[in-house]
């Protein structure tokens, strides 16, 4: 009896097994279709947009009317814009395919630049026909290469999964799809090298990383650790966890992180010369003693003994009995608002949780500022006569070319809210309007 009883045991556990062996493996290749399914989506939506684009291009080149002219290149960046949206969504992250991005994104840059200018008083010149022309051969020769490896991954029932494995085990010795995009990169690279002296396009708009101009040398293991504990505030003795970045990261930098039964702390340092990108710490806060403005007052310190200096308290906020302080650079009385440090402190003794210090150390450098073209009374009259000024000062902001620009920073009411203005200092350009109110700090702590 006994074993007729095991037998059943076992007999049931094998079905049991079998069973949740076919539902994992039907869960498995439930997730790899849908995997599947979407980058074939994306690559025939691709496709579709450098079909698309070619033809809007041609369009422009066909058209003699300035009228149509801005809203075909609102098109053509729009399109551009999708088109590097779906190359991105492709398993391409091993298979270099940076050009084909960059292509797509001068193509955005350029043609969001002259949509936003009145071609009326300014219309093309014959150095920009040329660009349009060769944007349109370029835009064919990716489009035709594309219809190719999309016709033959058709005929062959290729798999994406099979590109992506492909990569992985770096076999691209015999992959249709994998040699069609190799061709396509291997077309745009040499068209942006003949194009990048141009300063039409294949030359990026976005302003000078300026973290690796910092001085200083190369840390070592052991410096990012003494380093880690003496800004972290870890005893001496304790073992600080240090990792590094990646190759080809656009800022190299250590994470550095510590944590026990009463505080957790993290904090990104550059390589070079140990400058602290991001600092949080987190412990339990006890009861308030210090109010927002002494807060702001420990904040200010701790930037000066940073060797951050000139910094003008921007914004402040209290939450859950912590302060989060943002401040601008603040050079000659104009404000810079790329230049800017984010502080974290605690209510109930002043110490600092947390620092944010990125775009401080990307974008600070010495400007040269010219005086502004226009007066303030004249910037005003930009300015929408409903709304009542309250405040205005120079500032530089970044625009959406990724292009400083001087401005009038105009603070004002309209119908019980506040609302920002940012008016171009040389041609009454309304750069930007931003509503004021229901804004915090964002930090967080992920281990």
């Amino acid at each position: 009896m006994i074993r007729w009883i095991t037998i059943g045991a076992l007999t049931l556990g094998l079905i049991g097994t079998a069973v949740w062996g076919y539902q994992e493996h039907q869960e498995k290749n439930a997730i790899l279709i849908q995997a599947e399914n979407s980058y074939q989506k994306s690559f025939h939506e691709l496709t579709y947009y450098m079909d698309l684009l070619n033809d809007e291009i041609g369009t422009v080149l066909a058209m003699n009317s300035h009228e149509r002219l801005s809203p075909q290149f609102v098109d053509i960046w729009r399109i551009a814009s999708e088109a590097n949206t779906n190359v991105s969504q492709l398993p391409l992250g091993l298979l270099p395919f940076n050009k084909t991005e960059e292509f797509l994104s001068d193509i955005g840059d350029f043609t969001y630049r002259t949509a936003i200018r009145n071609l009326d008083d300014d219309p093309l010149t014959s150095e920009e026909t040329k660009v349009l022309e060769d944007l349109y051969v370029q835009a064919k020769e990716i489009k035709d290469e594309l219809r190719h490896v999309q016709h033959m991954a058709l005929e062959n029932n290729l798999r994406w999964m099979d590109v992506q494995l492909a990569l992985v085990n770096n076999d691209q010795s015999d992959n249709t799809i994998i040699d069609g995009f190799k061709t396509v990169e291997k077309q745009v690279e040499g068209y942006t090298e003949a194009n990048s002296q141009s300063g039409l396009i294949g030359v990026s708009t976005k302003p000078q990383n300026h973290i690796e101009d910092l001085p200083g040398e190369k840390l070592t293991e052991k410096e990012v650790q003494d380093l880690g504990r003496t800004v972290l505030g870890v005893d001496q003795s304790e073992e600080m966890d240090v990792t590094s970045s990646g190759d080809g990261a656009d800022i190299p930098f250590y994470t550095v992180s510590y944590h026990d039964d009463d505080k957790r702390t993290y904090m990104d340092v550059t390589q070079k010369g140990g400058y602290p990108l991001t600092i949080l710490i987190e412990r339990p806060i006890g009861d308030k003693k210090l109010s927002l403005h002494d807060g702001a007052e420990k904040a200010e310190e701790y930037l000066e003994q940073m060797n951050i200096e000139n910094m003008e308290l921007y914004q402040s906020m209290e939450l859950d009995k912590v302060g989060m302080y943002s401040f601008l650079y603040n050079q000659d009385g104009i404000r810079v608002y790329s230049d800017s440090v984010e502080v974290k402190v605690a209510l109930d003794n002043g110490d600092i949780l947390g620092l944010t210090a990125e775009n401080y150390y990307s974008n600070h450098h010495k400007r040269e500022i010219a005086e502004p073209t226009l007066s303030e009374e004249d910037a005003l009259e930009y300015v929408n006569p409903n709304v009542k000024i309250e405040e205005a000062d120079l500032a530089i902001i970044t625009n959406d070319l990724d292009e400083e620009v001087l401005v009038y920073e105009f603070l004002g009411t309209l119908n019980n809210e506040t609302y920002r203005i940012f008016i171009n200092a040389e041609d009454g350009t309304e750069e930007m309007v931003e509503k004021l109110g229901g804004k915090e700090l964002k930090y967080s702590l992920d281990f």
